[in-house]
């Protein structure tokens, strides 16, 4: 026994799928949306560690400037940024050295290296330099310098 459908479920069942080209053109929009918007995703960690780097400068220099009141100078470039956290035993030894030292710990930039410290710097009285993702001097985006002198 065949069982027939009324002509007019016939043509709801037509309709209720999408068409060859209306499925490529779905896919070519999401493909369009994801080309804009998945480097903007992709951009946001190395967005992060900069904004990262630039607070852990501000935050050494606000401690080497807090230093240098107690102390009337700033850590010479041979005590290097270490000289926040323990008290210096070469050069000039800090009168004034708090128990706890200025920072707990010297940090890495956000990609592990060194920061750059000089004192007297070149900019200023001193100087804090992060080489960027690339870890190498110069670059453009996430390898640029973060340099203690140009922060807004």
């Amino acid at each position: 026994m065949r069982h027939i459908l009324p002509h007019s479920r016939l043509a709801a069942l037509g309709q209720a799928g999408m068409t060859l080209i209306e499925i490529m053109v779905v896919i070519v929009i999401l493909g369009i949306l994801a080309g804009l918007v998945i480097p903007r995703i992709m951009d946001q960690p190395d967005k992060a560690k900069v904004v990262k780097a630039k607070m852990q400068i501000e935050s050494l220099s606000t401690a080497l400037k807090q230093y240098k009141i107690d102390n009337g100078v700033y850590p010479t470039t041979e005590q290097g940024l270490e000289a926040l956290v323990q008290k210096p035993t070469i050069g000039k030894i800090p009168k004034n050295f708090p128990a706890g030292g200025y920072i707990q710990k010297t940090p890495s930039d956000p990609w592990d290296n060194a920061y750059i410290y000089t004192s007297p710097g070149d900019h200023g009285d001193f100087d804090i330099v992060s080489r960027g993702a690339d870890g190498e001097e110069g670059g453009e985006k996430a390898d640029a310098d973060i340099k203690s002198w140009e922060l807004e």
